[in-house]
């Protein structure tokens, strides 16, 4: 009846009231919220949205940066450090563009897309059902209240119309239902895809860590092998780099800064007063160095500062990582040098030398025939072995401990000085062969004169230790202590430890293994 169905109207209205303001509240904010998010994320593409996987991948940043890097490489040509690696380095930028597009690609179609068609099409579609809805209920209003004042009034001609005025209202009534059935059916279903919109944020963070993890596998991949290209083509500096380090990867026998500074020397230092004790410039010992570390042989303007040269070259052993003379034997040299007898000693460093790792040995060999040269021309250059060893030293042997090295160097020189001075002093019975010391090949040979030989009176005294069987002071006898066969004659030797000189007289036994000695007033 007209009346049951104005109270439905009445309630209808109520709640579609009611309804909408919730409607229009939670819709509106949803997509509201929705529309940020998929602004904010487009923009977070690097991409073109929409366009083909090969336009984006061109239209890249990382695209751009890789072929920038590739043409730079080739402009630069293989004989460039830099440019390899622009060119290696550029194709692994390429492989990240491509991981990049196909992230870009997964996040348009599973993510934004849908996140658009959420804030763009599906709620703007339920908050148009919700004012159509308004529109007929307003519909309905105006219907019934022309049907009710048809019902009332006198007039003949309105009260024919009453039935069709009807007619008109349950249609209007009629619309209305189906509408707010339909947009029933649209809440329905939004509630019940709401936890479906929130898994797009949830996948998003999927989605970048996979993009992650695959950007981060194909890096792994590849760096190892751009180090492995690295390392094969780049020469790295020797100064501060371990003494095997730099053997293998120069190729060398004898380290550069060792054979490049010897060879200077031997050139126009060997005269120079107080070398290796008189500071050189800073400005010309930082170039010389940094010329030394790019492995060049035009060396020429340093020649005429061997102050220079001398530094560079304390400069280089006092960084090694590992000194010249190892740490692994820092104590049996010490052990060595305490050795009281004077010949023992002598004896006692030779097989610590002996124990030295081959490049040690080499390079320190190669050093130390340089020294012995060098305290040749004493007379003039005033470096006699020990003021070689007081000042070089310290910077062929340190002990593996915590400190400075001004620390560690002072609490080894008296130990070292004691160890390098009868090493320098008897090179050619620790090192009998000679040395060429343009080893390499890379440097001329020195044109200062030879230094002369002694004085054919002057009679050189050696160690007991020096003197073989037959009494030839030239070969040597290393193995003395360990096989020594009986001897009838008596010898004597002049060693020198600082500024003392002791001589001392050999009295051989048949029981004995080892010499027995006498100190002579």
């Amino acid at each position: 009846p007209p009346f049951n169905n104005a109270i439905r109207m009445e309630s209808l209205e109520i709640n579609t009231c009611g309804c909408s303001i919730c409607i229009e509240r939670r819709l509106e904010l949803v997509r509201l919220v929705s529309h940020n998010t998929h602004k904010r994320l487009v923009a977070c593409l690097q991409g073109h949205l929409g366009t083909d996987t090969e336009k984006r991948h061109k239209k890249l940043p990382l695209t751009a940066l890789s072929q920038a890097m590739q043409e730079g490489g080739g402009q630069l040509g293989d004989e460039s450090l830099i440019g390899k690696m622009m060119d290696v380095c550029g194709e692994a930028e390429n492989r990240l563009a491509t991981e990049l597009m196909q992230h870009e690609v997964q996040i348009e179609r599973d993510i934004l897309d849908p996140l658009n068609q959420l804030a763009e099409v599906e709620i703007p579609n339920i908050l148009k059902q919700r004012k159509q809805l308004a529109k007929l209920v307003l519909d309905y209003d105006s219907a019934r209240t022309r049907w009710y004042q048809a019902t009332k009034s006198s007039n003949q001609a309105m009260a024919a119309k009453t039935d069709s005025l009807k007619d008109e209202m349950d249609e209007a009534l009629n619309k209305v239902e189906i509408c707010k059935d339909q947009l029933s059916a649209d809440m329905y279903n939004f509630a019940s895809k709401e936890g479906e919109y929130a898994r797009y944020y949830v996948m998003l963070l999927e989605a970048q860590a996979d993009y992650h993890r695959k950007s981060l596998a194909a890096l792994e991949t590849m760096i190892p092998t751009i180090h492995i290209q690295q390392d094969s083509w780049m020469e790295k500096p020797a100064f501060g780099t371990a003494l095997e380090e730099h053997l293998k990867r120069s190729n060398r026998e004898i380290a550069l800064p060792i054979e490049a500074c010897i060879m200077m020397l031997l050139e126009t230092g060997m005269k120079e007063e107080g070398l290796f004790r008189i500071a050189a410039g800073a400005s010309k010992l930082k170039k010389l160095k940094a010329a030394l570390d790019c492995s060049t042989s035009q060396l020429e303007e340093f020649y005429s500062d061997p102050h220079a040269v001398a530094g560079a070259l304390k400069s280089y052993l006092r960084e090694l990582p590992e000194p010249l003379m190892t740490f692994g034997l820092y104590d049996e040299w010490i052990q060595a040098s305490n050795v009281s007898d004077p010949d023992k000693r002598l004896q006692a460093l030779w097989v610590t030398c002996d124990h030295l790792p081959k490049s040690h040995k080499a390079n320190f060999r190669y050093l130390v025939k340089f020294l012995a040269k060098l305290a040749q021309d004493s007379e003039i250059n005033k470096m006699t072995p020990s003021n070689i060893a007081i000042v070089l030293g310290p910077n062929l042997l340190w002990a593996k401990t915590e400190g400075t090295l001004a620390e560690m160097a002072a609490a080894t020189s008296v130990h070292v000085v004691a160890i390098i001075e009868p090493i320098i002093q008897h090179a050619d019975w620790f090192f009998p062969d000679e040395v060429d010391f343009n080893v390499s090949g890379m440097f001329t040979m020195p044109t200062h004169p030879a230094t002369p030989d002694p004085e054919p009176g002057l009679d050189r005294k050696r160690p007991g230790s020096l003197v073989g069987q037959d009494g030839d002071s030239h070969t040597p006898r290393k193995d003395r202590y360990l096989s020594r066969p009986n001897l009838s004659l008596t010898m004597s030797a002049l060693y020198v430890v600082a500024d003392e000189s002791i001589t001392v007289t050999e009295t051989p036994t048949e029981d004995l293994p080892s010499p027995d000695f006498t100190a002579v007033p």
